[in-house]
Parts: structure tokens; C-alpha cells; sequence
């Protein structure tokens, strides 16, 4: 049974499906450790509704939003500007 599934096959599938729920771990502890409105403690969770709108501004804006937020949404630029740059025509 064990050979069915262990076959060199499938490898590239479990490291996808690994990949996936190591993103989605490191979702979940960056939102229990970090996220304003997530309180796993009982006097956090005593506080009610909090006006916590720059903690929460803080946490949205996080260091790969302020990186990627003036650059152009593109794959590959060099390859992209070698075919579509109008002065090499």
C-alpha cells in the first residue's frame, strides 16, 4: 500500500499540498500572534470592542505591502520592457 503512494510521481504533489499548509500556518500564527483583533487571553478578551484603529493600521500595512506598493505589477520586467519597449521597433 505504501508503495502506491510513495511513488516519484507524486512528490512534486506533496510538496505542493506542503508548501499550501505551510502558508496557511504562518497565516494563522502571524494573525493569533500579531493581529489587534484577535485576543487569545481571557483580560484581552474582557476589553470588549476597542477603538485600536492605528494598532490595526500597523498591522495592515506591513513590510511587503509598503515594498511592493510603488512597484509595477509585473512577473518579469526585463523581459517585459525587451518586448514592448516601442524604441527597438
Amino acid at each position: 500500500m505504501a508503495n502506491r503512494w510513495l511513488r516519484p510521481e507524486v512528490y512534486p504533489l506533496f510538496a505542493a499540498v506542503g508548501v499550501a499548509v505551510g502558508i496557511c500556518g504562518l497565516q494563522l500564527v502571524r494573525n493569533i500572534c500579531i493581529n489587534p483583533d484577535v485576543r487569545v487571553s481571557k483580560e484581552n478578551r474582557a476589553a470588549g470592542v476597542l477603538d485600536n484603529s492605528a494598532e490595526g493600521e500597523r498591522y495592515a500595512e506591513h513590510a511587503l505591502r509598503k515594498f511592493v506598493r510603488n512597484k509595477e505589477p509585473e512577473i518579469m520586467p526585463s523581459i517585459n520592457s525587451f518586448f514592448t519597449d516601442q524604441s527597438r521597433n
